[in-house]
């Protein structure tokens, strides 16, 4: 039959529903082919070579148990030895935590010793000296030297940090040649300063935060940290100088240290109030070290220390 050619058949499938995870397409791949395409493929090739699996022969099913056996009878043995071991090592524990408190308390012992004796030899010391005659001198020998307590009017000066104790210098630094980078922190240097600029204003006794200078104290630094006599101090530095008052204090701002401490305020921040007391009180010095003494001469009155 003649006609016109007919049209071929309609061959699509009908659209297949979309999955519910389409979005998530990476998700589903990872799930999908979650063992890497080149494990996938030598797994394939030893089960092929009949290499996987468990092995087939006796010997290899032995050598594998008996590799088993040996690895749990390290674990148990082991197992066995550390609770064997945990209350020796436990007892040992103990009898150094003992040790460490005894010895502790032996050194805080020996400490109040130290301290009573010291007493002793002060109390022995000024008794010696008032029974040859010489009350006066040795009060003022020891007021001089820091051995005994002193009270008397004064001034009372803090020096603090800044508030936000950072930043660097530039050429108007007063402190440029200490080399330090900080200069929002008090550091050993500027007490040293402040406490020299004291005694040059007539002070006659001086203390940092309750602990009493001598001639022989020293002002240090250990890190951040200012160290006194090797005591550290911190920060709000307290110092406490007993002389004229108000002259005192006077005196202390004028100098040149004070003016140093003043450009500290007004360029660093660094916090710094001085006021006039009526009655300070400064304890002796911990320690008094008489490095040489002789006798008063007869002649001239007069002994050297």
């Amino acid at each position: 039959m003649c006609g016109m050619p007919q049209q071929p058949p309609v061959r699509s499938s009908p659209a297949r529903p979309q999955r519910p995870d389409a979005s998530m397409s990476l998700i589903t791949n990872v799930m999908d082919h979650s063992l890497d395409d080149g494990y996938a493929e030598a797994a394939a090739r030893r089960k092929s070579a009949g290499e996987g699996g468990l092995p087939k022969t006796l010997r290899a099913k032995l050598g594998l148990a008996g590799g088993l056996v040996l690895a749990a009878l390290v674990v148990t043995v082991g197992a066995a030895q550390a609770r064997v071991t945990a209350p020796v090592v436990a007892k040992e524990r103990q009898e150094l935590i003992d040790r460490i408190d005894s010895e502790t308390d032996d050194v805080d012992e020996l400490e109040s010793t130290v301290d009573k004796l010291r007493d002793d030899v002060d109390t022995r010391r000024r008794a010696a000296l008032r029974s040859s005659g010489g009350s006066a001198e040795a009060d003022l020998v020891g007021l001089l030297s820091g051995a005994t307590a002193v009270h008397g009017p004064g001034v009372r000066l803090v020096v603090n940090d800044a508030k936000e104790a950072a930043g660097g210098g530039d050429g108007a630094n007063p402190r440029e040649t200490s080399g330090f980078s900080d200069t929002g922190r008090v550091r050993d240097r500027d007490m040293q300063r402040v406490v020299n600029g004291l005694w040059a204003s007539g002070a006659e006794a001086v203390s940092i935060n309750g602990q009493r200078l001598t001639a022989l104290s020293a002002i240090r630094a250990a890190g951040d940290a200012i160290l006194v006599d090797n005591r550290p101090l911190v920060p709000p530095y307290t110092v406490l100088a007993v002389g004229d008052g108000k002259r005192l204090g006077t005196r202390f701002q004028n100098s040149a240290d004070g003016l140093y401490l003043h450009a500290l305020e007004e360029n660093y921040g660094i916090r710094a109030t001085i006021s006039t007391e009526d009655d300070v009180r400064l304890p002796a010095a911990p320690s008094v070290i008489v490095r040489t003494a002789q006798p008063k001469s007869e002649k001239t009155g007069k002994g050297t220390s």
